[in-house]
């Protein structure tokens, strides 16, 4: 069975149509930039040149970087335009799209799915938190397998501050911090996320998983086990066409 993902993020929009048996993408996924500002219909003109690439004409999954209920309603916007707060991006979408039948689900919360379906979560029990690193800092609860849905725990606070404006990969970017010196602000979130939550295992996804043996081997005092994400960056879209599935 075959569904379309697309993952909206704080840099970039990408997608492809997703195999729901394998976990994996059918064609190299297409990403077009995240328009500044990323109000609600320029983003929603990005999604449809994604999926107009590929010529798709069924159902779409899609992911958004914030709090979304009912696979329709927006209801935080941290790393795009505030716009996006109470749009109901499914009907939205729905309606650019062309009438395709679309869900819309937390980014995190999709690559975590995927994870725990397809990837290094997978048969792992206890709680599982899947982190994904990018513009901010994404988060997916499991507990025995189960999603405790709209975490956020990026937005714990480190240090005076939201946690991913200390600890994500943008973070990193911005000032131009070694891996060294990220790694120990990500020791630093993980060890208070270990503290609140006891997670047998911590799942790293997002770009930055692909670099993981640059980091992961830098991060030292956190009980659980650390792995990084096996689908890397694509677990979003395979959450996402995973989620447009079950609808």
């Amino acid at each position: 069975m075959q569904i379309f993902g697309v993952d909206i993020g704080g840099s970039g929009i990408k997608g492809a149509p997703v195999d729901l048996d394998r976990g994996d993408l059918v064609d190299e996924r297409f990403k077009v930039l995240t328009p500044h500002p990323s109000t609600p219909d320029a983003v929603a003109d990005g999604v449809k040149e994604v999926v107009d690439h590929f010529g798709w004409a069924g159902p779409v999954g899609v992911t958004f970087p914030g709090v979304v209920t009912g696979g329709a309603t927006i209801r935080t916007a941290a790393n795009v335009d505030k716009a996006w707060i109470d749009v109901d991006a499914r009907a939205l979408l729905g309606e650019r799209l062309g009438g395709l039948p679309v869900t819309v689900v937390n980014d995190a919360d999709a690559a975590g799915v995927a994870e725990v379906q397809f990837g290094a979560g997978r048969d792992r029990r206890g709680t599982v938190i899947v982190l994904t690193f990018g513009t901010g800092i994404g988060s997916a609860v499991f507990t025995e397998g189960a999603l405790v849905p709209n975490t956020e725990l990026g937005h714990l606070e480190l240090n005076g501050h939201d946690a991913e404006k200390r600890a994500s990969t943008k973070a990193k970017d911005d000032h131009e911090l070694t891996w060294e010196h990220w790694a120990r602000r990500v020791t630093k979130y993980l060890a208070h996320v270990e503290m609140l939550f006891s997670p047998e295992l911590f799942i790293i996804g997002g770009g930055v998983s692909r670099k993981s043996h640059k980091f992961l081997p830098l991060i030292e005092g956190i009980k659980a086990e650390i792995v990084p994400a096996q689908l890397q960056n694509n677990a979003g879209i395979v959450g996402a066409a995973m989620r447009a599935a079950k609808v």
